[in-house]
């Protein structure tokens, strides 16, 4: 689907906003013309659970939780229905660190939590072997720890901490 601008902002055909500028590694749209700092996750990627769970680890890994956001959330949007809210709260949850990473305490804390009561309504049996009680785990006590001032918000926050397999 190709993309064009009107006015200030990307469309595609359908005349959808469809950001195209690059990105920073934390997701923040660049201006026009400049490098990116991370390869755009395309809107039409494909990814089977395990695909997924395995380049979303290694991005989180390395500190780039948007990417990861993007990654999961091309999982939940061609997942099996029965799945689909799994994928949602983990994806939840790498926006979480996201906002977090860009220094949005309160928005970070609450993405962390609804994105870890979305996965633990899962528990052990969770699909693809997603340790959803440790997502959740981290991300309720990276949302008390933000809230409390105990971890300071922006690049230093540790994204590799949320594991999606045990």
């Amino acid at each position: 689907m190709g993309t064009q601008r009107v006015g200030d902002r990307d469309r595609n055909t359908t005349g959808q906003a469809q950001n195209q500028r690059p990105r920073d590694r934390y997701g923040r749209p660049m201006p026009h013309g400049s490098r990116g700092e991370v390869e755009r996750v395309p809107d039409d990627a494909v990814f089977s659970a395990a695909e997924g769970m395995e380049e979303a680890q290694r991005l989180l890994d390395a500190g780039y939780a948007f990417t990861a956001h993007e990654v999961l959330e091309a999982v939940w949007k061609s997942s099996p229905d029965a799945e689909r809210e799994m994928w949602r709260g983990l994806a939840q949850t790498a926006v979480g660190l996201t906002h977090a990473q860009r220094g949005n305490t309160v928005g970070a804390a609450r993405l962390l939590r609804r994105g870890a009561e979305r996965v633990e309504e899962f528990g052990p049996r969770a699909p693809h072997g997603v340790d959803v009680a440790g997502v959740a785990a981290f991300a309720r006590a990276l949302a008390d720890d933000l809230d409390a001032g105990r971890v300071r918000s922006g690049g230093d926050v540790d994204t590799s901490g949320m594991r999606l397999l045990p």
